[in-house]
């Protein structure tokens, strides 16, 4: 069963109360993260391309035809953990990028995205745009209020 049908309990099977709704909360944010993480990397599959992948690829094309050095690209990056000299290593196999090096610092490179990189993002927004990814009876103003809530949570 996925555990977007479930309670958090049940999906954690946890058998004892929380300690406190703050903690419930916590692990609950956690849980749902990683369950919607779960479901980029499977709808990215057929696209060979992990969400971190995706994530830089989208941070390209808003800066598209200018660049982003390594740096600026982790500084907007959803996972800050991830390392993004790697996966730009594999975004450039893929000619789905371009790396140059920076004229005005040669310790530093410029990112950018090519065309086939923006074709492919066009493809995945095509199908992310027919599949759901929220339940039933979510909307516009729900989602608004859900943003400002988690905005207003990270503080």
């Amino acid at each position: 069963m996925y555990i977007c049908a479930m309670k958090l309990e049940e999906a954690i099977k946890q058998t004892k109360p929380f300690s406190s709704e703050i903690q419930k909360l916590f692990i609950n944010i956690q849980l749902t993260a990683s369950h919607l993480n779960c479901m980029m990397s499977q709808r990215l599959k057929p696209f060979d391309l992990s969400p971190q992948q995706f994530n830089v690829l989208r941070i390209l094309k808003g800066k598209h035809p200018d660049s982003y050095s390594n740096q600026e690209i982790t500084e907007r990056m959803i996972d800050k953990s991830s390392n993004a000299t790697r996966i730009a290593d594999k975004l450039l196999e893929k000619k789905l990028i371009t790396r140059t090096a920076n004229k005005a610092d040669r310790r530093a490179v410029d990112i950018r995205i090519t065309a086939k990189g923006l074709a492919l993002l066009d493809e995945i927004s095509e199908q992310l745009k027919r599949e759901q990814f929220v339940p039933a009876g979510y909307n516009e103003e729900k989602a608004r209020l859900m943003n400002e809530w988690l905005d207003e949570l990270r503080g």
